[in-house]
């Protein structure tokens, strides 16, 4: 991650969203806030920055260019970690590792940038996938929160390889795009934590009923510090479909945090992004509860190389 030779950028590049080169093609539809709307292949997705997240507690951030129009972003850390991240000109993050003071280098997310075929344009990967045959029971697919008795569930629910065999290794922003490719990887759905109508905000009552879930995390994290965790933010289908794409990208990132700042587990390991209500859990136009809700992923298999080999 760090031996190719950089050149240092002295100021910070913009991290104003909106600014990000793209594709061809890919339009940008509306700006709510920090949040840009974006439509492409008939697809409609939410961008957002994960810098702040990443950046917290940091003692130095520094940028350098690399060939191809690539960036890497250094993050040092007081206990002397440094988080390394190479963008390629997009924005899209196709290495990300974690340095110890010791020169140990975990890798959390590598993808061969030659799977990018065609440089000018955003593909669905899963589009290269045969249709999902899903041959076990729903409930050893998707884990509702509700249903759990014991919080060791969530460890032995995570702890499951993804239920087929991963073709190749995608890039994180490839697996946030590709329903198909996500849909590899388990899902816990946290149908137990509220989200007032409107809102994004999680009470420190809230908070708590992430204590399951972050403690297997932690736990898997002991095993693999590289391991990667999607958040999935959602919404009902009250509102313009827009507006409810930038709510649920601030739910997912509003859990992140929680899982950060209540149980430590690290921004890195994290990465969010929010679907609005393009997946309800109940089919209904009105207000619902349920389908207010977040949802987790271990993606580890899909970003990670030696995670990968191992399934």
């Amino acid at each position: 991650m760090t031996e190719e030779k950089g050149k240092r950028v002295e100021i910070a590049p913009d991290e104003n969203v909106r600014d990000r080169q793209r594709p061809q093609g890919v339009n940008v539809l509306r700006e709510l806030g920090d949040r840009v709307i974006l439509q492409f292949n008939n697809q409609t997705i939410v961008e957002s920055n994960d810098a702040p997240r990443m950046h917290r507690g940091a003692r130095n951030v520094y940028y350098e260019d690399l060939s191809g129009g690539r960036r890497r972003e250094i993050v040092e850390r007081d206990n002397g970690i440094q988080i390394v991240t190479i963008r390629n000109r997009y924005g899209d993050v196709i290495q990300r590792s974690r340095i110890t003071p010791e020169g140990r280098e975990y890798i959390l997310s590598y993808v061969d940038e030659r799977n990018y075929e065609d440089d000018g344009d955003w593909r669905d990967p899963g589009d290269d996938l045969p249709p999902m045959r899903l041959n076990i029971p729903r409930r050893d697919y998707i884990l509702d929160s509700e249903d759990v008795e014991d919080e060791g569930d969530y460890y032995t629910f995570l702890e499951q390889p993804p239920v087929e065999k991963v073709q190749r290794l995608y890039s994180i922003d490839e697996v946030k795009r590709s329903a198909r490719v996500r849909d590899i990887a388990r899902r816990v759905d946290l149908d137990t934590l509220n989200f007032e109508f409107g809102s994004a905000s999680i009470s420190d009552e809230e908070v708590q009923k992430l204590d399951g879930v972050a403690n297997a995390m932690e736990k898997l994290l002991k095993k693999n510090p590289a391991e990667t965790f999607l958040i999935e933010g959602h919404t009902d289908a009250v509102g313009t479909p827009e507006a409810n794409l930038a709510l649920s990208d601030r739910r997912a990132e509003a859990v992140a945090e929680a899982l950060t700042n209540a149980f430590g587990i690290p921004p890195e390991n994290l990465t969010t992004q929010g679907y609005g209500e393009e997946y309800l859990k109940v089919d209904t136009s009105g207000p619902n509860r349920e389908n207010r809700r977040v949802a987790i992923r271990r993606i580890t298999s899909l970003v990670a190389p030696v995670a990968s080999s191992e399934n």
